[in-house]
C-alpha cells in the first residue's frame, strides 16, 4: 500500500525538524510551525503608522511610539481573546506610567538611575506576578523602564515621551483586538498540527527502519529523539489548552478529544518502536501497525482541518478500513490496532468522553502569594543584574546602556540553565544581527524610503519568528532596533555597541542567576535516578492492571522525567556533567528509562489484545 504524506512531512519542513529534534536535546527550541505569517503583517503595519509620524515630523521623541507598538504586539501571548484584550491594555496604561517615571525620576541626578532603574524592575515583575499568565507582561513592563531610565528627561519631555507611547501602545492595540483580529485558536491549531507531524516522522522513521538490528539498542547522542520531540509537542498542546480552560470557547471538545487521541497514538508508536528494538513482532506486522498509525494520523489532520470547515477525504477511510481487514496474531500488534481504532473514534467523536474531561482537567490557579514570592525572588535578581550593568555602562562609557539592561531583563528568565539557553543565543542572535544590520546601513541609502520599509519588514519578520527560536528573533530584533536608531538617533558605532551591550547584559544575566538565589535543580545523577524510578513506577503500574487515566498520567511523569534526564547533561554547556563526574556506563544508562516506558507500553497493548476498552 502506498504511503500518503502531507506536505510538511517533506524536504525543508521535515530537515527543519531533525534539526529542532537535535536542538531540544540542548534545550535550545526550533518550533517552525510556530511561524505566524498574519501577526508579522499586523505588526508591520503597527509599526508603519508611528514610524512615517516619526520619519515626517523629525520629532525624535516619536521614537517611543514606534518601540510601543512594537512591543505590544511582542506582549501579544497566544490564549482567549479576553485575557490578551486585559494584559495588553495593563501593558499599554502601566507603560506609559513606566516610560514617565523612567526618564523623569533617572534626570535627578547625574546617577539617578543606577537606583530608580532597579527599582522600577523589581516592582514591575513583583507586581505582575499576581496576574495570571503575566510573566511576559512583566518582563516587557521591566525593558521600558530600563530603556526610559537610558533617556533621562526633565518633567516636560518625560512627559511628552510617555504620551508618544501610550499613542503607540493604543493603536497597537485597536489594531491587534479591533481592526485586525486573529483566530484564537490558531495557536491551538499549530499546537496540534506539531504534535501529529512529530508522531508522522516517528511512524514513517518505523516504516523505514531496517530489518535486524535497531539503532537505539545501544546507547547513542539523540537516542529517544523522537519520544522526546513528540512528548515535548503534547505538552505544549496541553498547555495551550489550559490556557483556554474555563472560557467559552467554541467546540471545546474536539481538541480535548485529539489530545486524547494523540496520547493514545504516541502510547502505540512507542509499543511499536520498543517492538522493533527488541525484535518481539515480525517486521510485516510491525509495518502493518505503524501503516495503520499513519492513516490514524491523516484522518487526525484531516479532523483539524476540519475545524475550519474542510470535511475529511473518503480515500482516507477508504485506506483507513483497508488495513484493518486481515487477521492478526499476534497479540501486542492486536493490541496496538485496537488501541489506534480506539483513539480514531475518539477523534470523530461528536460528545465529550469522560476520559478527554479526565486527561486535560482544568489546570488549579497558583495560589497568590507563592507566586508573589517567585516573582519576588524573580525581580530581585534581574534588579541586581540591571544595577551592576548601569555600573558598568557608566564606568566603562557604554553607548547605549539601555541595550546592555534590556539584556539582563530578557535573558534572566527562571533557573539557571534557561537562563544559560537563553545567554547563548541572545549573544549569538546580536553578534549575527549586528553584522547584517552594519552591512546593510552600508549598502542603503541614509535618506530615502528603502531604510523605513526593511525597518518595517524586520519588525514584521521579528514577530512572525518570536516563538520559531530566540537566536533568529532576536537577530532580526537587533537589526530593527539598529535601523530604527539610526534613521531617528544617527550615530557612529550602533551595531559594534548593540553586540557589546548584549554580550555585557547576558553576561550579568547569566552571573546573576547563579549568584542569587541560585535555581540549578537536582544534579545529572539525581534526575537520571529520578527517570528511573518514574519509568519503573510505569511499569508496575502495567502490570498491577491500574485504571487507564491513572497509566497515562505515570506515562506522561515517566516521559518528562526521561526528558528531564537526558536534557541534564546537557546544562550550562556540559559543565555540570563534568562536575557531576557521570561516568559513561551512568550516561548509557539513559536507555533504560526508555526501555522500561517501552516494556510498559507492550505490556499494556498485549492486555488489551482482547478488545478490552483502550
Amino acid at each position: 500500500m502506498r504511503t500518503i504524506f502531507l506536505p510538511e512531512t517533506r524536504t525543508l519542513a521535515a530537515h527543519a525538524r531533525r534539526i529542532a529534534r537535535r536542538l531540544e536535546l540542548r534545550s535550545f527550541p526550533l518550533l517552525q510551525e510556530q511561524f505566524s505569517a498574519q501577526e508579522g503583517l499586523r505588526a508591520g503595519v503597527a509599526i508603519a503608522l508611528p514610524l512615517a509620524a516619526a520619519m515626517l515630523s523629525g520629532q525624535r521623541w516619536l521614537a517611543w511610539a514606534v518601540f510601543a507598538a512594537f512591543w505590544t504586539c511582542l506582549c501579544d501571548a497566544p490564549g482567549p481573546h479576553a485575557q490578551r484584550r486585559l494584559l495588553l491594555g495593563i501593558f499599554a496604561l502601566a507603560g506609559t506610567v513606566v516610560a514617565f517615571i523612567g526618564a523623569w525620576s533617572s534626570s535627578w541626578t547625574p546617577h539617578a538611575a543606577l537606583l530608580t532603574a532597579p527599582l522600577m524592575v523589581l516592582g514591575a515583575v513583583t507586581l505582575t506576578g499576581a496576574i495570571e499568565s503575566g510573566a511576559l507582561l512583566g518582563t516587557l513592563l521591566a525593558v521600558v523602564a530600563v530603556v526610559a531610565a537610558g533617556f533621562p528627561q526633565g518633567q516636560a519631555m518625560a512627559a511628552l515621551q510617555a504620551a508618544s507611547f501610550c499613542a503607540g501602545a493604543l493603536w497597537a492595540w485597536l489594531l491587534i483586538n479591533l481592526i485586525w483580529r486573529i483566530d484564537d485558536q490558531a495557536a491551538l491549531r499549530q499546537a496540534a498540527r506539531a504534535a501529529l507531524l512529530r508522531m508522522l516522522d516517528m511512524s514513517q522513521a518505523l516504516l523505514a527502519s531496517p530489518a535486524g538490528q535497531h539503532r537505539d539498542q545501544h546507547w547513542h547522542r539523540e537516542h529517544g529523539e523522537h519520544r522526546r520531540a513528540t512528548r515535548l509537542a503534547l505538552e505544549r498542546l496541553r498547555a495551550m489548552l489550559q490556557r483556554h480552560a474555563g472560557t467559552a470557547m467554541a467546540d471545546a471538545h474536539p481538541w480535548e478529544h485529539l489530545l486524547q487521541a494523540s496520547e493514545m497514538i504516541f502510547h502505540t508508536l512507542i509499543a511499536l518502536e520498543h517492538a522493533a528494538i527488541q525484535q518481539l513482532t515480525t517486521p510485516h506486522e510491525q509495518r502493518r501497525a505503524a501503516r495503520l498509525a499513519l492513516a490514524v494520523l491523516l484522518r487526525a489532520h484531516a479532523r483539524l482541518e476540519a475545524t475550519r470547515g474542510m470535511p475529511p477525504g473518503r480515500a482516507l477511510q477508504e485506506r483507513f478500513t483497508a488495513s484493518q481487514q486481515a487477521p492478526v496474531s499476534d497479540p501486542l500488534v492486536a493490541g496496538c490496532l485496537r488501541a489506534l481504532s480506539h483513539a480514531d473514534r475518539l477523534l470523530w467523536a461528536e460528545q465529550r468522553s469522560r476520559e478527554a474531561v479526565e486527561t486535560t482537567p482544568t489546570p488549579p490557579r497558583n495560589p497568590l502569594l507563592p507566586r508573589l514570592h517567585k516573582s519576588l525572588q524573580q525581580g530581585g535578581r534581574q534588579a541586581a543584574g540591571v544595577g551592576a550593568v548601569f555600573y558598568a555602562a557608566q564606568a566603562f562609557h557604554l553607548g547605549y546602556p539601555y541595550w546592555a539592561t534590556m539584556a539582563v531583563v530578557v535573558v534572566l528568565q527562571g533557573a539557571a540553565r534557561q537562563t544559560w539557553a537563553r545567554c547563548v543565543e541572545r549573544i549569538l542572535g546580536s553578534l549575527l544581527g549586528g553584522l547584517l544590520a552594519l552591512t546593510l546601513l552600508q549598502l542603503v541609502p541614509p535618506h530615502g524610503l528603502l531604510l523605513p520599509l526593511l525597518a518595517i519588514l524586520l519588525a514584521g519578520l521579528a514577530i512572525a519568528l518570536r516563538l520559531v527560536n530566540y537566536t533568529v528573533f532576536v537577530v532580526f530584533l537587533t537589526m530593527l532596533f539598529i535601523c530604527v536608531t539610526d534613521m531617528l538617533q544617527p550615530g557612529a558605532g550602533i551595531a559594534s555597541a548593540r553586540a557589546l551591550d548584549n554580550l555585557v547584559g547576558s553576561g550579568a544575566a547569566l552571573l546573576a542567576a547563579l549568584a542569587l538565589w541560585p535555581d540549578l535543580g537536582a544534579t545529572p545523577r539525581q534526575r537520571i535516578a529520578a527517570g528511573l524510578e518514574a519509568n519503573r513506577a510505569y511499569l508496575d503500574a502495567v502490570l498491577a492492571r491500574q485504571p487507564a487515566p491513572v497509566l497515562r498520567q505515570l506515562q506522561r511523569q515517566a516521559g518528562l522525567a526521561s526528558i528531564d534526564a537526558e536534557t541534564a547533561l546537557h546544562e550550562l554547556g556540559g559543565l555540570r556533567r563534568q562536575r557531576d563526574g557521570l561516568t559513561s556506563e551512568e550516561v548509557a544508562s539513559l536507555r533504560s528509562l526508555r526501555e522500561l516506558a517501552g516494556q510498559a507500553s507492550v505490556q499494556w497493548h498485549r492486555q488489551h489484545a482482547d478488545g478490552r476498552s483502550s
